[in-house]
């Protein structure tokens, strides 16, 4: 297992420095002991010298390559915050250049551009670790262990709700509005991959109706309604939106599990870390009680990234290995599509990587 000594420390060289990027910086790398951020690399000159400002970053320590980065700062891993469509290409040369990879989530647009990344990593034998952060909460954790433990029996349906209102900025400031499907890739990814750890199963099929008001200033969805059919015939309804004015969920929604023996609720991921997650539990048509949630030293990001180091590290593999978050890329694919076609569209089988 990995200490919090120095030498022990994760090398990471940090590729993409744009609004999230940043954030990771400023607070997600800072309370991880086990790593330690030894070169930042932006292709965009004017992003990288931002953040050297920001962060009181030496020259010799900003690059506008990655491999130029490798080569010439003592690195064990890359830590990928780029837009979406670089994920893989600059995960395919950190690779190549003998480092672990920690990618931010959505992985891919397709299963198949994923794919390559996987088993790259896997004929290097290196990490590769998607941050699904949303994993990282108790509330999500305590749901997924009492459902596997029976506290509601079978499941019979999942019922999904997020809202949020993101429609005050103007259009020609506002870069989420032209997102490639802003709800689908950007926060559904989240809770498609929530859906395949709390139930421990895999989406056969998946439904998509765009719902979004004449008003919207989004190209593509911003919000929709879908059906997603997953492995024993269990059904879940999911219901997002970014311009809803509706009361406003928590970041992981509003869930509801109905089981044969029970009824389970969670919500979480507020904006103060995991004090915000709650769950109740119902057994045998009794009341809701509140479910205790164990402490969490570290959350989101920041336990993921501890996990990624340990791995990197040679301890156990971490939760979102590449391979583990083909499924939710694979719902989060049909689902795009879906949205295109106004049709059911089957999801990709993967295989037995829902953990």
């Amino acid at each position: 297992m990995v200490d919090g000594d120095e030498k022990q420390r994760t090398r990471l060289i940090h590729v993409g420095l744009g609004g999230w990027g940043s954030d990771w910086e400023a607070n997600a790398i800072p309370p991880v002991a086990e790593v330690e951020r030894v070169a930042v690399v932006d292709a965009h000159e004017p992003t990288l010298r931002a953040a050297q400002e920001k962060f009181d970053l030496p020259d010799e320590m900003c690059f506008t390559s990655l491999t130029e980065a490798a080569e010439n700062v003592p690195a064990d891993a890359a830590l990928v915050t780029s837009p979406m469509d670089f994920h893989v290409p600059v995960a395919l040369e950190a690779l190549d250049a003998g480092l672990h990879v920690l990618v931010e989530k959505p992985f891919a647009g397709t299963v198949a551009e994923a794919r390559t990344a996987v088993e790259r990593a896997e004929e290097l034998g290196l990490v590769l670790q998607v941050s699904q952060n949303y994993r990282f909460y108790p509330g999500a954790q305590a749901a997924r262990d009492l459902i596997a433990a029976g506290a509601v029996g079978d499941l019979s349906v999942v019922h999904v709700d997020f809202r949020r209102w993101d429609h005050d900025a103007p259009v020609e400031t506002y870069r989420h509005y032209a997102f490639p499907h802003p709800l689908i890739y950007d926060m559904a990814i989240h809770h498609f991959d929530l859906l395949r750890m709390t139930t421990g199963r895999e989406a056969v099929s998946v439904y998509a109706k765009v719902t979004d008001p004449p008003w919207s200033r989004y190209t593509e969805e911003a919000s929709a309604v879908l059906v997603i059919e997953l492995t024993g015939g269990l059904v879940a309804s999911y219901r997002g939106s970014w311009v809803s004015r509706a009361p406003q969920t928590l970041w992981d929604g509003e869930w509801s599990f109905e089981g044969a023996g029970g009824h389970l609720t969670l919500t979480g991921r507020g904006n103060d870390g995991p004090a915000d997650d709650a769950v109740t539990l119902s057994v045998g048509g009794g009341p809701a009680r509140p479910v205790a949630l164990p402490p969490m030293p570290l959350w989101g990001r920041s336990a993921g990234l501890r996990q990624f180091a340990r791995a990197v590290r040679g301890g156990p593999a971490p939760d979102v290995t590449g391979r583990a978050n083909l499924g939710s890329v694979a719902l989060m694919e049909a689902a795009a599509r879906s949205a295109g076609s106004g049709k059911v569209e089957q999801v990709e089988q993967i295989g037995g990587t829902s953990a």
